[in-house]
C-alpha cells in the first residue's frame, strides 16, 4: 500500500517539476565497467542524405528503451549492494544510445573497445594484454545491430549479452564467439509459432516479416518449419523498415492488398513494432475485416502497437513473450529514482561526474529523458524484456565472481582482461530469483515462452496469459474468446477454386493449398490439372487467363486503311500532274523554255518519277520475298534517272557561268546528243549498286511474332544497312553535285533562272530526307513502310513544284514569254 501512495505521489510531483537530469544517470565509475547499448531513441532524420561523419542525435524518444537502461541501471546498483555476489568491488556503467540504427551503435562500441583510461584503439600485433574500456558489453537490443557488434566485440573476445537479439545466425559461435543473450534465438519461436497453428489446425495462414534482420530470418525459419509440418503459406512478404518513405508506403498498401484477397483468417506476424504499427494502422484506415494475428515476442505487449487509435477492431491477437515476469523491486527503484532526479543536490552530483568522465566523447545520452516523467513510463514498467536486461546484467556479476574467485569475505581487485571471462560464460550456471539460468550450447538462455492472449473490458488491453511453450506448449483454449459471432475459433483452410486459365502454384509442395495464378500472355491452360502454363506456338497468341490459343491475324499496310486511302490520293495527285506536266512539254517540245529545261531529259526525268510514284505501290498489300528484294532497288533507280538529267543540266549551266573559258569540248559533253551518255553513265553506276544490294544483301520477307500483341508483322527487313545507305547515298551525291553547281550562279533580279529551279528542287529533296529518317527512326515497325512512301511522294511534289510547274505555269498562261525573242532579253541562266 505505501508503495503504491509513493508511485501516485511521484507521478504529481513529476508532472509539476517539469525537466529532471535523468539524462545524467547512464555512467557510473566503478572497479569493472559494462557497456550498455539501449534504445533511448528512434531516428527522425533520413541517413543517405548525411555528406559528413558527424554524430547522429535522435530526438525521438523510445521509452522502451529507456525502461530497460533503467533495469541495467537497477542491476548494477543491487549487485554493489550485494554482499555475496561481487563483495568489495562496485560495478560501474556506461550506457549509451543506438537510436535503433547501425551506424549510430557503431560509435559507442568503438569507444567501448578504445584503451582503458583512453579514447584510442591501439593496433597490436596480439591484444592478450589490452586493457578494453568495459569488461562486458550489455545489448544491443536488435539483431541487426548485434550482428554488427558481435563482429567487433568477438575480434577483442569482450563478452557481448543481448536481452533481445534473436537471430539464429548469432548461434554461430565460428563467427560470433563472444556472443551471448538472455533469449531464445528465433528458431525456437518458430517452433512455438507452428505448434500454435497445428494445435488450433490453422493450415492456411499470411506470414508477414518486417525488413530487418530479425524479420527476414525469422520469417524464413518460420516458413521452412511450417512448410515441414504441412501448414500452407498463402501469402508471404516484407513490410518496409520505414515505411514513412512513398515507395514504402505503395509496397505496404500492396502488402495489404494481397493479404485480403488471399481471404486467410490467419496472419503470422514475425517483426518488430514500428512496422507492425504501420501495417495494422493501415489495415485499420481501410476498415478490412477482423482476422487472428499472432504475434512475436517483438511486438505483442509493446506500447507503440498497443496504442494505435481503435486496435481493439482488428481482430484477435494472441502472441508469445520470453518467460521471465516482473524485476523485483524494480517499480520502487524507478519511483524513487524519479523523485531523486528532481532534486537539485542529487543532479548537482550527476553533472559533476558526467563532466569528468569523457563526456566529450559521445556527448550527453538521452537528452528527451530530461522531460520525461514517471507518469509517461509507468505502464512500462511491468515490461517482460527488462527482465532479460536484468538477466544479462546478472550473468555477468556470476562470471566475475568466478573470474576473481570471490568468496564470503570478499573479492580481491584484480586485472580481469575481457576475454578471460568467454570459457566461464560458455559454461554458466546461476540461480535468480530462485529459478535457474543456463547458457546453452548456442549460448543462449532459453528459458521458453509464455503464451499471452490480448482481452479487451471496455476498452481496456488486458494480457491473460493462456499457456506457455519449452519443449512443447501447453494451451488453455477455453480462455480465448475470438472475434468471431460465437467467440469460437475461426476455419483457415485451403479451398480456393480456380478458374479457367488459371493454373494452381503449389505452396509448401502440398496440393491441398495453391495461389491461382493468371496465365501470362501468350500462354495457355491446357487441362485443368495444369501446373504450369504452356507457351502458345509461334504462329498463336492468347491473352491473360485463357484456355486455349488463337491464330495471329497478319499485319501489313492494308489497302482499306484510311491512312493508305490518304496516301494512295496523295500518289494520285502527284501522278497526274507528272503525267499533265510531261504531256504539257512534249506538245511544247521544241520551245525554248522547254529546250532550256532539257528538252527530251525533261520528258525522260518526268515519266522515271511517274514510275517512281508508282513503285510505293510494292510497299502496300501482302508483301512477298520478290517484291521485298525490287522495292528499294526500283525507287532508286528512277530517282536517279531523274537527278541524272538535273546533273547534265547543273555542269551545263557552271560551265557557261563559272568557267567560260573551259574547252568548248567539256560543253559538247552535257549539251546536245552527247548528254544523254552521262545520263547513262550516272545511271549505270546507281544500277551497279543495285545489283550489288539484289544480289548480296536484298531485303528479306520476315515474319515478327513478339512486336504485336495478337497479329503477326509481316515486312520486308533490311539485311545490310550499310548497301541500304550506299544505294541512297549515290543519290545524295548527285542531289549535292547539282546543288552545288546552281547554288553558285549569280541570279540578276527579275529574270528566269533555270538555275534557281534546280537549287530548290535540291533542296527541297534535302528537307525531305532529313525529315524522314527523323519521322522513321522513331515510329512503330507497322508504320514504317507508310513513312517511307509518304516522305517518296513528298520528295516528288517537292521536285515537281520546284522545277516542272513554274514551266508548265509559263506554258499554259504565259505562252509570250515562250518566244526566243523574249528568251534572250530576260533569262538569267545558260539555256
Amino acid at each position: 500500500m505505501a508503495r503504491v501512495l509513493l508511485l501516485y505521489l511521484s507521478l504529481g510531483c513529476s508532472a509539476a517539476h517539469g525537466r529532471t537530469c535523468m539524462s545524467a544517470q547512464f555512467k557510473k565509475p566503478g572497479d569493472y565497467i559494462l557497456g550498455g547499448l539501449f534504445p533511448f531513441g528512434m531516428n527522425t532524420m533520413n541517413l543517405s542524405e548525411r555528406l559528413e561523419p558527424s554524430i547522429v542525435v535522435c530526438e525521438r524518444l523510445y521509452a522502451s528503451g529507456l525502461i530497460w537502461a533503467l533495469g541495467m541501471k537497477f542491476a548494477v546498483d543491487q549487485i554493489n549492494n550485494s554482499t555475496s555476489l561481487l563483495p568489495g568491488i562496485k560495478l560501474g556503467y556506461e550506457i549509451y544510445d543506438t537510436c535503433l540504427e547501425p551506424v549510430v551503435v557503431i560509435q559507442p562500441s568503438l569507444l567501448f573497445l578504445t584503451r582503458e583510461g583512453s579514447t584510442g584503439i591501439r593496433v597490436l600485433c596480439s591484444y592478450t594484454d589490452y586493457q578494453t574500456r568495459v569488461t562486458a558489453v550489455i545489448g544491443p537490443y536488435v539483431s541487426d545491430l548485434a550482428l554488427i557488434t558481435a563482429k567487433l566485440f568477438g575480434f577483442f573476445l569482450i563478452p557481448q549479452v543481448s536481452y533481445g537479439a534473436s537471430s539464429e545466425k548469432l548461434s554461430q559461435e565460428e563467427y560470433y564467439p563472444s556472443f551471448f543473450r538472455t533469449v531464445p534465438s528465433d528458431k525456437s519461436q518458430s517452433k512455438a509459432l507452428v505448434e500454435l497453428l497445428d494445435k488450433f489446425e490453422w493450415n492456411w495462414i499470411a506470414a508477414i516479416g518486417s525488413e530487418n534482420e530479425y524479420g527476414r530470418e525469422g520469417l524464413g525459419t518460420f516458413s521452412s518449419l511450417a512448410t515441414a509440418q504441412g501448414i500452407c503459406i498463402a501469402y508471404e512478404a516484407l513490410i518496409p523498415a520505414d515505411p514513412s518513405v512513398p515507395q514504402d508506403q505503395k509496397k505496404l498498401e500492396k502488402i495489404i492488398k494481397y493479404i485480403n484477397e488471399t481471404q486467410v483468417n490467419v496472419i503470422v506476424l514475425f517483426s518488430v513494432d514500428r512496422p507492425v504499427k504501420a501495417l495494422l494502422e493501415q489495415w485499420i484506415s481501410h476498415g478490412l475485416s477482423q482476422k487472428v494475428w499472432i504475434a512475436t515476442e517483438a511486438w505483442v505487449m509493446s506500447d507503440i502497437v498497443t496504442s494505435i487509435p481503435n486496435i481493439q477492431t482488428i481482430g484477435t491477437v494472441i502472441g508469445f513473450t520470453i518467460k521471465g515476469g516482473i524485476v523485483p523491486g524494480f517499480q520502487d527503484y524507478v519511483t524513487d529514482l524519479f523523485a531523486s532526479v528532481q532534486q537539485e543536490s542529487f543532479c548537482r552530483a550527476s553533472w559533476e561526474y558526467s563532466r569528468y568522465a569523457d563526456s566529450a566523447v559521445l556527448g550527453p545520452q538521452c537528452r528527451q529523458c530530461d522531460n520525461v516523467s514517471l507518469h509517461d513510463i509507468s505502464h512500462l514498467l511491468e515490461n517482460q524484456q527488462t527482465y532479460a536486461v536484468y538477466v544479462a546484467v546478472f550473468s555477468v556479476a556470476h562470471t566475475l565472481h568466478q573470474v576473481l574467485g570471490c568468496t564470503e569475505e570478499g573479492c580481491p581487485k584484480a586485472t580481469v582482461k575481457s576475454w578471460q571471462l568467454l570459457d566461464i560464460m560458455k559454461k554458466l550456471q546461476f540461480t535468480l530469483d530462485n529459478q535457474s539460468f543456463q547458457m546453452d550450447q548456442f549460448h543462449s538462455t532459453n528459458q521458453g515462452y509464455d503464451v499471452m492472449f490480448w482481452s479487451w473490458q471496455q476498452n481496456s488491453l488486458q494480457y491473460i496469459r493462456v499457456g506457455d511453450y519449452r519443449e512443447s506448449l501447453r494451451i488453455d483454449m477455453a480462455q480465448i474468446r475470438f472475434h468471431t459471432v460465437d467467440s469460437k475459433k475461426p476455419v483457415s483452410t485451403c479451398f480456393r477454386r480456380c478458374e479457367p486459365g488459371q493454373i494452381k502454384r503449389v505452396k509448401g509442395f502440398h496440393l491441398c493449398c495453391y495461389d491461382c495464378i493468371d496465365c501470362e500472355e501468350n500462354t495457355y491452360q491446357s487441362t485443368k490439372e495444369d501446373l504450369f502454363c504452356t507457351d502458345c506456338p509461334e504462329h498463336q497468341w492468347s491473352p491473360i487467363r485463357s484456355a486455349k490459343c488463337y491464330d495471329r491475324s497478319e499485319r501489313y499496310l492494308f489497302w482499306d486503311e484510311p491512312l493508305i486511302i490518304g496516301l494512295l490520293v496523295l500518289m494520285l495527285f502527284a501522278t497526274v500532274l507528272t503525267c499533265l506536266s510531261a504531256v504539257l512539254f512534249l506538245k511544247n517540245l521544241n520551245t525554248p523554255l522547254v529546250q532550256a529545261a532539257g528538252g527530251a531529259r525533261s520528258i525522260f526525268a518526268l515519266l522515271c518519277l511517274l514510275l517512281m510514284c508508282l513503285s510505293f505501290c510494292l510497299h502496300i498489300g501482302e508483301p512477298s520475298a520478290a517484291i521485298c528484294m525490287v522495292q528499294q532497288p526500283l525507287y532508286t533507280l528512277c530517282l536517279c534517272a531523274c537527278f541524272s538529267t538535273f546533273l547534265v543540266k547543273s555542269l551545263e549551266i557552271v560551265l557557261l557561268t563559272e568557267f567560260t573559258s573551259c574547252p568548248k569540248t567539256f560543253l559538247l559533253w552535257v549539251t546536245q546528243k552527247r548528254a544523254w551518255l552521262v545520263v547513262a553513265a550516272a545511271c549505270l553506276v546507281e544500277s551497279m549498286l543495285c545489283f550489288w544490294y539484289i544480289y548480296s544483301v536484298p531485303a528479306l520477307l520476315a515474319r515478327d511474332y513478339k512486336l504485336l500483341r495478337s497479329q503477326v508483322l509481316i515486312r520486308c527487313k533490311i539485311q545490310s544497312w550499310f548497301a541500304f545507305i550506299m544505294i541512297h547515298g549515290y543519290i545524295g551525291g548527285l542531289a549535292f553535285i547539282c546543288f552545288l553547281c546552281t547554288f553558285m550562279v549569280q541570279t540578276p533580279a527579275k529574270k528566269y533562272n533555270i538555275a534557281r529551279g534546280i537549287m530548290f528542287s535540291m533542296l527541297s529533296y534535302f528537307v525531305t530526307w532529313i525529315a524522314f529518317v527523323a519521322t522513321y527512326s522513331t515510329m512503330q515497325a507497322t508504320q514504317q513502310p507508310a513513312a517511307q512512301i509518304c516522305g517518296g511522294l513528298l520528295c516528288a511534289l517537292g521536285l515537281l513544284a520546284s522545277y516542272y510547274l513554274p514551266k508548265c505555269y509559263i506554258l499554259l498562261f504565259k505562252p509570250e514569254w515562250n518566244t526566243v525573242t523574249y528568251f534572250q532579253l530576260h533569262q538569267g541562266g545558260a539555256s
